[in-house]
């Protein structure tokens, strides 16, 4: 399935090919979830089977998934198994997550040390290509891709 194509502040990053793709989309904290959100239109807009995205937030939740969790752990962790949707998770959820062809990372806020934390987890969970919506400077510290 194709990747998307970056947009005019996105950026490619060639990597190991044993490696997913790391594509960075510039955006400061509060304008990283709606990065992530774009970013999502275009895979499904390009092709990519919803189920093939999990979504990671670093500071406030994805309102789908505070929605979901309304109605408790069994059944938002069953729709993740089910990978029927796009699955949104927090940063402290991604340990448990599976992975998914794509993981999109929206550096949103919370503590410091969030990126550092859930970056090389997300880049774990990616089999084809991780999207980082953030600081460039702040994901370039953390997975060195020198861009």
């Amino acid at each position: 399935m194709a990747a998307p194509k970056p947009g005019p502040q996105a950026q490619a990053v060639a990597t190991p090919s044993t490696a997913p793709q790391v594509q960075l989309i510039p955006a400061s904290a509060e304008g990283a979830l709606d990065a992530a959100e774009e970013a999502v239109d275009l895979l499904l807009d390009s092709g990519r089977a919803p189920g093939d995205v999990l979504v990671v937030t670093t500071g406030e939740q994805h309102p789908w998934a505070t929605h979901e969790l309304s109605f408790g752990e069994a059944s938002y962790w069953a729709q993740h198994d089910a990978r029927d949707d796009v699955f949104y998770a927090g940063a402290e959820a991604v340990g448990r997550a599976s992975e998914r062809p794509v993981v999109v990372v929206a550096l949103n806020g919370g503590p410091a040390s969030a990126a550092s934390t859930v970056l090389p987890l997300a880049h774990a969970r990616a089999g084809a290509l991780l999207i980082v919506c953030g600081d460039p400077q702040q994901i370039n510290a953390v997975l060195g891709t020198g861009v």
